[in-house]
């Protein structure tokens, strides 16, 4: 099978792999959808991005891709027939921990303080016909639910869906989302689903167009609005409840934050980058709330599918772009450049 590996510097290739084989308690499935990530990009920018992850000592070139949904075609020593049937449709959660510690044992494994494996940045992903994982990570995918959106669910969606968890959204609130790429994307339709109003703040034209057809209710766009004054006036001066930066680009957190009104909480979504804050007046007398969200548990990933599908909510809609692993390089130059509007999937 063929395999797309990062290069670094803005390369990738497309690399013969054998067929892989189930070692105990692994699967293997036949990929039918893998997502493109954003975290795809620091690995297809910099060659030494697994250094980040402990991983510089890798001898062997890994598949990329860690959004994937398939259907099990093998399964290896050890694990369960009844539980893990040939054919079943699923997700993989794709962190893997030591399995025994506490927060391994309640679903978050990329907390393992024994460390952890990424699929797709620290062993072998998605991008391929081909993907074989630990049993422990695989998360059912429901029948409602197209191999895309499970995809989606996997990473981005399912990070969007945590982010609205740690903030309590309901449906008095109104929610500003500082970017709109496929995470904030989410963010704004699952929030519309919740009965939110949102308001979507990106500096793509494009992307606020796309996302006024999801259900957002305003948009502002940086470039060409103050965007603090303009969020306080379309709420009658006091800010928005809740705010969320997809972003991680240190204005956007700041506005955020600044954006955001007294008692309200603003939740650090988008990785990377560093803020500068006055405290006193920013956080401290508006009595504000700031958290961060890093991705989801295991759990999280299965009640995302499983809220998406009872509500038939239409995950399709944040997809623009669809490829061939053939069409790799094409699909991450374009991503690259940031005009990709919605989100970008590979389907086999």
């Amino acid at each position: 099978m063929k395999g797309v590996v990062f290069k670094g510097n803005r390369n990738l290739e497309l690399i013969d792999f054998p067929d892989p084989t189930p070692g105990p308690r692994e699967v293997i499935i036949e990929v039918k959808a893998s997502g493109i990530c954003g975290s795809d990009l620091h690995f297809y920018r910099n060659a030494d991005a697994l250094a980040a992850f402990g991983y510089s000592d890798a001898t062997e070139p890994i598949i990329g891709g860690h959004e994937p949904s398939g259907v099990i075609v093998s399964r290896g020593k050890d694990v369960n027939e009844s539980l893990v049937p040939i054919g079943a449709r699923v997700m993989n959660y794709h962190y893997l921990g030591c399995g025994h510690c506490n927060d391994c044992r309640s679903g978050w494994q990329q907390l393992c303080p024994s460390g952890f494996k990424i699929y797709g940045a620290t062993a072998h992903g998605a991008h391929a016909q081909y993907m074989v994982m630990s049993a422990e990570t695989i998360v059912a995918l429901p029948d409602e639910l197209t191999f895309s959106e499970g995809a989606a669910i996997s990473c981005g969606t399912g990070t969007a869906f945590q982010a609205l968890k740690r903030l309590n959204l309901t449906a008095r609130d109104t929610l500003a989302v500082f970017g709109l790429g496929p995470v904030g994307a989410s963010v704004a339709l699952l929030a519309k689903s919740m009965g939110a109003h949102v308001i979507g703040v990106d500096i793509s034209a494009e992307r606020l167009k796309f996302c006024k057809k999801l259900g957002v209710d305003e948009i502002v766009n940086p470039i060409d609005d103050d965007s603090v004054a303009i969020l306080k006036d379309l709420t009658r001066g006091k800010g928005v409840d809740l705010a969320v930066d997809c972003t991680g680009v240190p204005e956007a957190r700041l506005q955020a934050v600044q954006t955001t009104r007294t008692w309200g909480t603003v939740c650090f979504l988008g990785e990377g980058g560093k803020i500068t804050l006055d405290v006193s007046k920013d956080i401290n007398r508006k009595q504000l709330t700031l958290i961060g969200s890093w991705t989801f548990s295991s759990f999280g990933q299965m009640e995302c599918a499983r809220y998406i599908a009872d509500r038939s909510i239409n995950l399709s809609q944040i997809f623009t772009d669809y490829y061939t692993l053939d069409e790799a390089k094409v699909a991450y130059e374009k991503f690259d450049t940031g005009s990709l509007v919605g989100k970008g999937v590979f389907e086999f």
